[in-house]
C-alpha cells in the first residue's frame, strides 16, 4: 500500500470531500461564515482563505493518498487565522501553539494508523518552524464527522487536555514529545544494526 502525505495547495484542494471544500466554519467567523453560505460562495471563501494562508504564513494542510487516491486531509494554522476559535469556552489557543483545525479520513480508511501518520507529519512541519505545539478544540460529545475533532480521537494520537470543558476541551501535544518517542526507537534502530554490521570486523581473522 503506497501512501503519501502532500502540502495543501489550491492545486489539489479539489481532493478534498466535496463538503469540506465548501464548509468555512473555522476559515470564518459565524456572522461571515453564515453570509457566505446565504450568498453561496463557501467554496471562493475557502479558496481565498487557503490562497492568504499559503502567501502569509505557508503551508496549512496535508492531504493524505493511499494508492494515488485521496482518503483523508488535515487542516492547521495559527489561531489569528481562525476566526471562530475565539467563539469556543475554553479558547484562546496558546500563543505558542497553532490550531488544529479539523482532521478527515474517508471510512475504508480508518483504522490504520493514518490520523497518527497526519499528526506526526504536522508535527515534524511544525517544529521545523519552530512552534512548540499542536493546541485543538475537541468535541467530548461526538457521534458523527463533523468539523471538531472527537475529544477521545485526539487523546488517542497523544493530546492532553490543558481546559477541561463538559463539550469542548481545549487539548495540546507538545511537538518535542510526539517526535523523541520516534527518534529514541530510530536511534535505538541505528545501534543495534550498527552493533550487527561492525562485530564481524571486531572477530580475529
Amino acid at each position: 500500500m503506497g501512501r503519501r502525505l502532500v502540502p495543501l495547495t489550491l492545486d489539489n484542494l479539489q481532493d478534498l470531500p466535496k463538503r469540506c471544500r465548501t464548509c468555512v466554519f473555522w476559515e470564518l467567523d459565524p456572522v461571515s461564515g453564515e453570509a457566505a453560505v446565504k450568498a453561496g460562495t463557501p467554496e471562493l471563501e475557502k479558496e481565498a482563505w487557503i490562497s492568504a494562508v499559503l502567501l502569509e504564513w505557508g503551508s496549512c494542510g496535508r492531504v493524505v493518498y493511499v494508492d494515488e487516491v485521496p482518503v483523508g486531509f488535515v487542516l492547521y494554522a495559527p489561531p489569528a487565522y481562525a476566526p471562530r476559535s475565539t467563539a469556543f469556552p475554553t479558547s484562546p489557543v496558546s500563543p505558542d501553539a497553532v490550531q488544529l483545525m479539523t482532521a478527515f479520513i474517508m471510512p475504508g480508511y480508518q483504522g490504520q494508523g493514518l490520523g497518527r501518520v497526519m499528526v506526526q507529519t504536522v508535527a515534524k512541519d511544525l517544529l521545523r518552524r519552530g512552534f512548540k505545539a499542536i493546541e485543538a478544540f475537541g468535541d467530548a460529545r461526538w457521534k458523527e464527522p463533523a468539523c471538531v475533532l472527537p475529544a477521545d480521537h485526539l487523546t488517542a494520537v497523544g493530546f492532553k487536555t490543558v481546559r477541561p470543558h463538559p463539550t469542548y476541551p481545549r487539548l495540546r501535544l507538545e511537538l518535542r514529545t510526539t517526535l523523541s518517542w520516534k527518534e529514541d526507537v530510530e536511534l535505538a534502530l541505528d545501534r543495534l544494526l550498527g552493533a550487527v554490521q561492525k562485530e564481524p570486523a571486531l572477530r580475529p581473522l
